[in-house]
């Protein structure tokens, strides 16, 4: 099973929107009403608002593919809107790294992983982040594995109406 990473292209933002909003559905789900999920698709992951983000030169959106279909993506930028802190430094901001269900485990988000950090290095940042959900322990042991450390600062974010609270790690290159 090979594994290809390419960039995102304005075509694939069908394709895109959906395993945006497969993952993130798949993630998520029972930890807000069914309301607020599909209130959170709707605005975060409508075809127009995924074309906006990928027609962005600076919004990076890489798909992971296997037999040239996507099973996971990867979206990053260099970002401050929401973690001024990160100002002092020049910084690169995962801010999303999604996979089908069925393809974790299989090597598709280390791939994915593996490219934000060869771009950050390439591109001479100093310092990649993230935000993570407190109580998402799998994907904070990804990160950790990766060299990513609870930076102190968390942050709101919120499905709709459901309070939940994100954790920024942020690892030093």
């Amino acid at each position: 099973m090979e594994i290809t990473i390419r960039r995102v292209l304005q075509e694939d933002v069908p394709a895109l929107a959906a395993i945006s909003k497969q993952t993130f559905y798949d993630t998520f789900t029972g930890t807000c009403t069914e309301e607020d999920m599909q209130q959170f698709l709707v605005a975060y992951f409508a075809e127009h608002i995924v074309a906006k983000e990928v027609a962005d030169i600076n919004d990076q959106y890489y798909f992971a593919e296997i037999d040239n279909v996507p099973v996971g993506y990867i979206r990053f930028m260099e970002d401050y809107r929401n973690f001024s802190v990160m100002e002092k430094w020049k910084a690169l901001e995962l801010k999303r790294i999604y996979v089908l269900n069925e393809y974790q485990g299989k090597g598709v988000a280390q791939k994915l992983m593996d490219l934000y950090l060869t771009y950050a290095k390439e591109n001479n940042y100093e310092v990649v982040w993230l935000g993570v959900w407190e109580e998402n322990l799998k994907a904070q042991n990804f990160y950790k594995k990766y060299g990513f450390e609870f930076s102190g600062h968390t942050h709101n974010f919120p499905i709709g109406n459901t309070p939940q609270t994100d954790l920024w790690l942020w690892k030093f290159l």
